[in-house]
């Protein structure tokens, strides 16, 4: 057993550039600029917890004052000036933290030491860490000093967040931001440490602690330790995730078959196994939506770097994507996110998940569903066409008592009861009825001709439906067509007293509130939506959509066109002022707002 036990942060901790993980362009740079003496006075190091600023700022002290530098920039670790560093007595590296000193008496303090010559070696090192601490008389006391030092004196300032460090402080510094870890380098880490340790390890175990540390070296050790700890030298996948409170990515590649096929129990079964298991459920949805994300990076090379994995969950993910289309992904991601944001003010938490799985099972219920929208348009136009060959019996001979109803309009409701096939002819005539020339033709195949390329395959949309409960049935919707003018400000109402009184309709309602119908003529308007998402969401409910807006303006012959927005590629930026008056031209109820609460730019 050995003496003292040091963790692992500590006793892998860098003592040379090549030995820093992940930031391999930043020591290059530190390296070549001591190689050619091309030293700065002052530097900031900033970048997340964890990713190695004040190890290399240890490292660049220790070489600038090391006597035999190797070729390629390294401290050699034999020569005193060294080996004083190692040691930790070296007079010429001092080390502040400004978290807890960060008063001008302590800034004065350094200020002072910068007077004093280095006794061994070259320059004196000047450490503080947690700069952005510093108050603002701190920082104050702290310009002189650091605009002007002596020039054996180098400061070396390492924050998390450059954001509260004073302009004049950045601006008399060199900046070197370091970036995250990535889950490769992270993993790449472990395994050395492994075989140094005598350990054996799982990929997929190490992958974990890699994700978990959020690209943090000293956090991927840190949780190294904890795991190690309870696998007596072999570390596995399940002993990862159970330490560390993971949930097993087998349950999102669960819940995807369940998607796929619309599976509704087996969703809410695997839900409640895993909150049987102690996972939080807020936990579980951001857990899902990550999934959902892998799987959509996935399923296109040109992004599958963007998946920080191994190469086996990797393919895992690949081979799940195909199973899926993009358009999916869109919309179970943006359902997940909503999810996430309900789940902090509703009292029914587990409840909310659970609709949103059900969402997500409707969402999908099979590849071919998503395909479904389109076919059913042209099957729904296609069938009055079924339908025309009944009116044949006795329709024929209709048209030439219709110009008898040109004078008594009260046989026209007796024909139908004799003969009820004669509905489906009489849905065309009608759809012409509302430009009155029409009663004098009395050639009846011309009217449909004229009729369907502009008006019909909208009309029969909704038509359709009652059509095919029975002859009568349709006989009646024949003689009920409305034809009353409307306005469009009256179409607006009705567009958004859809949206209010819909509010479950999550991504059609979303696709909703980004346009209001555009009047085209009479009877026509258009809407403009962004993406083909959009498209489809109201294609899909165009039925239900269409009867509530024809029988809130009382006018069957309506028909809205779908436009797919331009992208413009020139993006302007505007002014808040712009931003509101664009708001005021898009939404009549921002504009009511604003009057109402009297409301006016500052």
């Amino acid at each position: 057993m050995s003496e003292n036990y040091i963790v692992s942060a500590r006793k892998y901790r860098p003592s040379s550039f090549s030995t820093v993980v992940g930031q391999k362009a930043l020591t290059h740079t530190l390296k070549t600029a001591i190689k050619n003496e091309q030293l700065a006075h002052a530097y900031l190091f900033c970048g997340p917890r964890g990713v190695g600023k004040t190890t290399c700022a240890r490292i660049f002290a220790k070489a600038i004052n090391c006597e035999h530098l190797t070729p390629d920039g390294e401290p050699c670790n034999e020569c005193e000036s060294c080996q004083a560093f190692n040691e930790q007595r070296s007079y010429n590296i001092l080390e502040l933290d400004a978290a807890s000193n960060n008063s001008v008496d302590d800034i004065r303090n350094i200020t002072d030491q910068v007077l004093v010559p280095p006794q061994v070696g070259r320059y004196r090192v000047f450490i503080i860490d947690e700069v952005h601490m510093l108050s603002q008389a701190a920082f104050n006391a702290f310009l002189k000093t650091l605009e002007e030092p002596p020039e054996y004196a180098i400061f070396i300032l390492a924050t998390t967040e450059k954001q509260k460090i004073i302009p004049t402080i950045l601006s008399r510094c060199q900046i070197y931001d370091f970036a995250r870890i990535t889950v490769p380098d992270i993993v790449e880490q472990l395994q050395y440490i492994c075989q140094d340790k005598g350990v054996t390890a799982d990929p997929a175990a190490l992958n974990v602690i890699a994700q978990k540390a959020d690209g943090a070296m000293r956090d991927a050790l840190s949780i190294f330790d904890q795991v190690l700890a309870s696998s007596d030298g072999n570390i596995t996948y399940q002993n990862a995730i159970d330490n560390l409170n993971v949930l097993d990515y087998d349950y999102y590649f669960r819940l995807d078959e369940a998607f796929l096929t619309g599976d509704v129990p087996q969703a809410l079964l695997i839900y409640k196994e895993i909150r049987d298991k102690g996972f939080n459920s807020l936990f579980f949805v951001n857990g899902l939506a990550q999934h959902l994300r892998d799987l959509m990076v996935a399923s296109t090379p040109s992004t599958l770097s963007l998946l920080e994995t191994n190469h086996e969950i990797a393919q895992r993910h690949v081979q799940q994507a195909a199973k899926f289309n993009s358009h999916f992904f869109y919309m179970a991601m943006d359902l997940c996110n909503t999810c996430d944001l309900q789940y902090r003010e509703t009292s029914n938490k587990q409840f909310v998940v659970e609709l949103t799985l059900i969402k997500l099972c409707q969402l999908m219920g099979g590849t071919p569903v998503q395909q479904a929208p389109p076919p059913q348009v042209k099957k729904v136009t296609a069938q009055p066409q079924p339908a025309q060959p009944q009116p044949v019996q006795q329709q024929p001979a209709q048209p030439q008592p219709a110009q008898q109803q040109a004078t008594q309009p009260q046989p026209a409701p007796q024909a139908p009861v004799q003969a009820a096939p004669q509905a489906p002819q009489q849905v065309a005539p009608q759809q012409v009825a509302p430009q009155r020339p029409a009663p004098q033709p009395v050639a009846q195949p011309a009217a449909p001709r004229r009729t369907s390329a502009p008006v019909t395959p909208r009309i029969l949309i909704n038509k359709s439906q009652p059509s095919g409960d029975s002859a009568a049935g349709a006989t009646a919707v024949a003689r009920s067509v409305r034809n009353e003018a409307f306005t469009p400000e009256q179409l607006s109402v009705a567009w958004n007293n859809y949206i209010s009184q819909n509010p479950g309709e999550i991504i059609l309602l979303s696709a909703m509130r980004n346009s209001l119908p555009q009047k085209v003529n009479d009877t026509t308007y258009q809407i403009e939506v962004e993406n083909n998402a959009q498209v489809e969401a109201i294609s899909s409910n165009m039925t239900k959509l269409m009867q509530y807006l024809r029988d809130e303006v009382k006018n069957d012959m309506l028909a809205i066109d779908i436009k797919l927005a331009e992208k413009d590629v020139s993006v302007m930026a505007k002014t808040d002022r712009e931003i509101v008056d664009d708001m005021r031209k898009r939404n009549p109820q921002f504009e009511q707002l604003i009057q109402d609460f009297k409301l006016s730019m500052a």
